[in-house]
């Protein structure tokens, strides 16, 4: 299922084409249910800031609200839904593409996975832009050597995200966010406004996380466990993973 809207209208293929090429653009993707998602103030602040830093101006929130009712009007009631603002790479002035796209619903690997440990730093990491083929490749390099995807580590050898993930890490009564540039998830965000238990941010590297329990989360989930990151064994996720996921359900879902 996939329902695709520019600028509040079905998209064309003449409008699409060009897409394919584009490679100047910001997103921001999130779980839909019953026409309700949760954290919609955290998925417009990403849209209006990045749109500010890339291209000098945005569209207002009503107006993206708009273009996502107009999607969800035809959409079932529970999808997987991304908004794309882009503009013409070579003429800066060019008017803004809203791009909202509507498929089906996901809740994310159950877990647990293996994150081989890879040197990587993003550009821009506080935006979540598109044109990122060095994720994709890392995540296949990854698998071939035996893990389920890759996290990174930055130039100092901390810890900072994983390909489409945040990562967070538990040693028994506090959360543990890495300090590094990183790219802050809407679900990470929810939750550091949601827990109830302590957390901080700290340098974390691979030689750290002996006795932790660590999970990744994105749009798709609050919590997916981590068994191994690079060549440490960590602790059982389970108690970590229903902590996340209590103060996630803590987070009202919101009409658009």
């Amino acid at each position: 299922m996939t329902i695709a809207h520019i600028n509040g209208r079905p998209a064309t293929a003449e409008q699409l084409a060009p897409l394919a090429f584009a490679g100047f653009a910001h997103f921001t993707a999130m779980q839909i249910r019953d026409h309700r998602v949760r954290g919609l103030d955290l998925h417009l602040d990403r849209l209006r800031a990045a749109s500010a830093e890339l291209f000098g101006r945005a569209e207002p929130d009503e107006l993206i609200r708009e273009y996502i009712r107009a999607v969800l009007a035809e959409a079932p009631a529970d999808a997987s839904l991304t908004v794309t603002v882009s503009t013409g790479e070579f003429v800066p002035d060019a008017p803004l593409r809203v791009l909202v796209r509507a498929g089906d619903p996901s809740d994310g690997p159950a877990g647990p996975l293996a994150l081989d440990v890879v040197h990587h730093e993003r550009w821009m990491p506080r935006l979540k832009h598109v044109g990122e083929g060095a994720k994709t490749h890392l995540l296949r390099t990854a698998k071939a050597r035996g893990f389920d995807d890759a996290a990174f580590a930055d130039g100092d050898g901390r810890l900072s995200e994983a390909t489409i993930w945040n990562l967070a890490f538990w040693d028994g009564t506090s959360v543990l966010w890495p300090r590094a540039e990183i790219l802050t998830g809407t679900t990470m965000g929810i939750l550091r406004r949601r827990l109830t238990v302590p957390q901080t941010t700290v340098d974390l590297r691979p030689g750290d996380l002996t006795g932790l329990a660590g999970v990744v989360m994105n749009s798709w989930t609050p919590a997916v466990p981590l068994s191994r990151v690079g060549d440490v064994e960590l602790a059982d996720a389970g108690e970590f993973a229903g902590v996340l996921r209590e103060a996630f359900g803590r987070e009202e879902w919101t009409r658009v």
